[in-house]
């Protein structure tokens, strides 16, 4: 393995319940960053080039690995839980002939950096110990292992919080349950271990105990912020991981040179990439797969999910957006809706109150009012007028509307699909169109000869006979 650490194996325990959750859904895949839990942990397992990757996965396990890419990891059922010294125990065939070192991992805490890993694994590989593991310094420890130390601060074992006197129970530094562990102590070890406790449950905790009684050397390194260490077991714990990630992320887009107008309300999905001097307004939430060029600026209150805008974009006030690309120097908003398929070209201006989906629209065309545009290609330089609708659904198939270059459409017209309009057509206002109009001409509909004296009267009548 790169960075000085040989040889390296991924243990990463997956197979709780998440009880506290009270969720049919399994503890780790619920989500933060638009993130199942468990993706954190495999990410940076892959990112510190390990050699071999285990999850072990327990509770609706088929879920778990639907949920995430199969490429370089080896799922371990553990049919019964019996505690995560039986969880560690069920990969021992996985890693059967490894000579190199195991870190192992909680599928319920995604907030672990690979900075902390690596100080981890370069201190165990310095120290030359058997056991090295993560403490960090709570000023609440309560539910978390204590640390115990001797007068010379030396590692003397773990103490759980149900087994602890109240002196044990005011230490404040905890332990982390993250391992860095040879892995020909690991499975000897935990052959040993014992449920003598008050609660009867089998610790990976007492493997620590084991080394000591060894003679094995033992090192702690100690997390720099306390926060990523943290686990995920209740609805309120996710929602705070939640807080804690996105101060992260609206962090390092700051710093690269993104400005957000306010923080508080600016939501950054884990996978979103933006350029810089881009500009976020207030209760923004960029989701998903989103990407954002540079000199972009988005007024506020806008939702765009898995999204592709370049560069010197304006997006004006609350806008919704989904799967859908935006080219250079468009303007869209406000209050408009980019359905999924939409592909707006350059310095296109889509306005208030108008909606496409599967739309094709091209250079510098515009459609700045109330209107619909659904599935529909859009030459260059054309004009939507307002309250135009393009009618693509005849209550069985949907169907495609054409519309050439420099075409002028009239406000409140109609254009009921499949249908085609040339290069330059002028379409008059209020015009419904049922059939191609060829380049160059005018359209419209003669209102007069479609008045029909006495309909109304006519339509009465026959509505009374039908009640009767």
């Amino acid at each position: 393995m790169k960075e000085g650490i040989p040889d390296l194996g991924v243990i990463i325990l997956a197979a709780g319940l998440g009880k506290r959750m009270n969720s049919s859904l399994p503890k780790v895949l619920h989500c933060i960053g638009g993130k199942t839990l468990l993706s954190y942990p495999l990410k940076i397992a892959r990112a510190l080039n390990s050699k071999k990757i285990a999850v072990v996965v327990g509770h609706v396990a088929e879920s778990v690995r639907q949920a995430c890419s199969d490429e370089g990891i080896h799922w371990v059922l553990q049919e019964k839980q019996l505690g995560t010294v039986h969880a560690a125990g069920c990969a021992k065939e996985i890693f059967g002939g490894f000579r190199g070192d195991l870190l192992i991992l909680n599928g319920d805490v995604p907030l672990i950096t690979r900075d902390c890993l690596l100080r981890l694994l370069r201190h165990h590989g310095e120290e030359n110990a058997a056991l090295t593991f993560v403490t960090a310094r709570l000023s609440d420890p309560y539910g978390y292992g204590r640390i115990l130390r001797d007068a010379e601060g030396k590692v003397i074992g773990i103490v759980e919080e149900k087994d602890a006197t109240d002196a044990e129970k005011n230490i404040t530094e905890i332990n982390a349950g993250i391992y860095a562990v040879s892995s020909d102590f690991l499975f000897s070890a935990l052959q040993g271990v014992t449920n003598s406790n008050r609660q009867q449950e089998y610790y990976l905790t007492d493997i620590v105990a084991a080394a000591l009684n060894a003679g094995k050397r033992v090192g702690t390194v100690e997390a720099e912020d306390a926060r990523e260490i943290m686990g995920i077991n209740t609805r309120e714990e996710l929602a705070l991981m939640e807080k804690i990630l996105q101060e992260r992320i609206n962090r390092k887009w700051m710093e690269a040179g993104v400005t957000l107008k306010d923080p508080q309300t600016t939501y950054i999905d884990e996978g979103v990439k933006i350029g810089k001097d881009t500009i976020i307004g207030p209760n923004t939430h960029l989701l998903g797969d989103t990407v954002i060029g540079e000199r972009c600026r988005i007024d506020g209150t806008a939702y765009l999910t898995n999204m592709r805008l370049a560069n010197d974009v304006q997006l004006k006030f609350s806008v919704v957006m989904t799967d859908s690309q935006v080219e250079d120097g468009a303007i869209i908003g406000p209050f408009a809706h980019l359905r999924p398929g939409t592909l707006l070209g350059p310095r296109v201006h889509l306005g208030n109150f108008v909606e496409a989906k599967q739309a094709t629209i091209g250079e510098g065309s515009k459609a700045n009012h109330l209107s619909y545009l659904g599935d529909v290609t859009v030459g260059r330089d054309t004009n939507i007028g307002a309250g135009t609708i393009t009618c693509n659904y005849d209550g069985f198939k949907k169907y495609r509307t054409t519309i050439g270059d420099r075409v002028q459409v009239g406000s409140d017209s109609t254009l009921v699909a499949p249908v085609s309009l040339g290069d330059d057509v002028y379409v008059a206002t209020a015009t419904t169109i049922r059939h191609d109009v060829p380049a160059g001409a005018l359209v419209y509909n003669e209102r007069a000869e479609n008045v029909k004296q006495g309909w109304t009267e006519e339509k009465r009548r026959k509505m009374k006979k039908v009640k009767a």
